[in-house]
């Protein structure tokens, strides 16, 4: 089961719903990729706290906004969500839908990938917060206590 068909051969038009949500993932997870990309790293052992939050600081500016690192990975996220719709453009034009139904298809794969990446950009960046706060935080902290103590 593909969700992206490699080959133009496929019979029938891509499946919308489907797309969208594989698509809304990809956009959500590129636009929140640096506190994401943190939180598993450290979860797997692969990244201590200090070195898991220095990561994610590189992104945000001093005072915790939006830093430009930041507001790169929202544009890295748009023109994923961008390139996704116009392949999907793509296959179904090689169909043979009626025109009004593959412009109906295309402007709700838009609101879908627009509403749907948005709650997943939103979920990634709430549970990242969590994680960070729960586990992240408390484990740099006792990493600046071993060093101190030394």
């Amino acid at each position: 089961m593909r969700l992206f068909p490699s080959s133009a051969s496929d019979d029938g038009p891509p499946r919308l719903w489907a797309w969208a949500v594989q698509l809304a993932t990809s956009v959500g997870l590129a636009g929140m990729l640096c506190c994401v990309a943190p939180a598993v790293l450290f979860a797997a052992g692969l990244m201590g706290g200090v070195y898991a939050i220095s990561f994610a600081n590189v992104f945000y500016a001093p005072d915790g906004s939006a830093g430009l690192g930041a507001w790169a990975l929202r544009g890295v996220a748009v023109v994923v969500g961008l390139v996704g719709v116009w392949r999907y453009h793509r296959r179904q034009a090689q169909c043979r839908l009626d025109p009004a139904r593959k412009r109906r298809n295309l402007a709700l794969l838009v609101a879908l990938v627009a509403v749907l990446g948005t709650g997943a950009y939103l979920t990634f960046e709430a549970l990242t917060a969590w994680y960070f706060d729960a586990y992240v935080v408390p484990a740099q902290q006792a990493e600046f206590e071993t060093l101190s103590g030394e």
